[in-house]
């Protein structure tokens, strides 16, 4: 069926809307569409796209005014007769059409430090626990889309705003690093608030709203460093420690056990500020035991392997079902009869 498109024409000089009407076959996503309107009305459009399959996160763009995929918004979301429009990221630079100089998000990129392993830690010689790995993989599926980046108000409505914040892309960056484990580098934390603007962040959400891989941004990332950084500069208690103590014994002091709610003692965590499954423990508030040690070769002893310790608890929650065939069973061994 013919559809009615608006599509942004124009440059860093100016520009305006042009209206298209163009056919949409059963199935097609937006950049289907925009690929037709450049073989068939307008061959000079300017788009920019690579994979097609939403995990490059170049086609970004305002579709209705909403900032999404081109490759990941299908046709059948829209009514028939409505109008859909199309304007590039109204953050960031316009190059040409639909296309905009995302500069800004490389250039915070190459501002943040990078993983830093401990001295003398050799490549190949890292362990983590499966818990540590699941903390922050959801990260890690980042595809750098910069919708979060564009749809953020801290910069999208206050320019001056840019030399000071990186960003809610950059946040989870920092977030992701300060979970790691085997990360040796300054404190994240205290880089965060002073140099990537993690104060200007008002948790509004609207980055976690369009993110295309459904990473949550905001709950899972941005409060937990907030929360991080108050409990440093803000909590009476930790401020007078600093006044008493010096900094090095204050740092190297062991945390102070804490109880479950059955009044079992725990483990202190080693993570300031988190709490729950982000720090390891399940809904009973529990800590799983503590990583086998590794043999010389590098790997663990079998009777670790066959422990009837499943793992680490999901950080997806305790209730989550996996669909498995019927028939299929798991059955951990037991040390006795194995």
């Amino acid at each position: 069926m013919k559809r009615h498109f608006r599509v942004w024409r124009g440059d860093a000089s100016g520009g305006e809307i042009e209206d298209f009407d163009v056919e949409v076959n059963e199935g097609e996503v937006v950049l289907d569409v925009i690929h037709r309107l450049q073989a068939t009305q307008t061959p000079d459009l300017a788009c920019r796209w690579n994979c097609k399959a939403g995990k490059c996160g170049s086609c970004s763009m305002e579709i209705n005014g909403k900032p999404r995929l081109g490759c990941m918004t299908r046709m059948s979301t829209f009514e028939e007769e409505e109008t859909v429009t199309l304007t590039p990221l109204r953050t960031f630079p316009i190059i040409r059409d639909l296309v905009t100089d995302v500069s800004f998000n490389y250039e915070k990129a190459r501002e943040t430090p990078a993983f830093a392993p401990p001295p003398g830690v050799k490549p190949g010689d890292y362990r983590m626990q499966q818990i540590d790995v699941e903390r922050s993989q959801e990260f890690r599926k980042c595809i750098e889309c910069f919708l979060c980046q564009n749809t953020c108000h801290v910069v999208r409505d206050h320019e001056e705003n840019k030399p000071a914040f990186s960003g809610p892309r950059y946040f989870i960056r920092a977030a992701e690093l300060d979970m790691h484990p085997l990360d040796a580098r300054a404190d994240r934390k205290e880089y965060s608030q002073q140099h990537q603007g993690l104060g200007y962040c008002n948790i509004t959400k609207c980055c976690t709203e369009v993110c295309p891989e459904h990473i949550k941004i905001t709950d899972n990332a941005i409060i937990p460093m907030k929360e991080r950084v108050v409990d440093r500069r803000y909590d009476p208690l930790v401020w007078l420690g600093r006044k008493i103590f010096r900094r090095d014994e204050l740092d190297g002091a062991p945390a102070p056990a804490t109880r479950d709610s059955g009044g079992a003692s725990m483990a202190p965590s080693t993570s300031e500020g988190v709490t729950g499954v982000a720090a390891g423990l399940g809904s009973s508030g529990t800590r799983p035991p503590e990583a086998p040690a590794v043999n010389a070769d590098g790997k663990l002893d079998v009777a670790e392997l066959l422990s009837h310790q499943a793992g680490g608890p999901s950080p997806f929650g305790d209730d989550q079902e996996f669909p498995l065939r019927d028939g299929i069973t798991y059955r951990h061994p037991t040390p006795e009869k194995d």
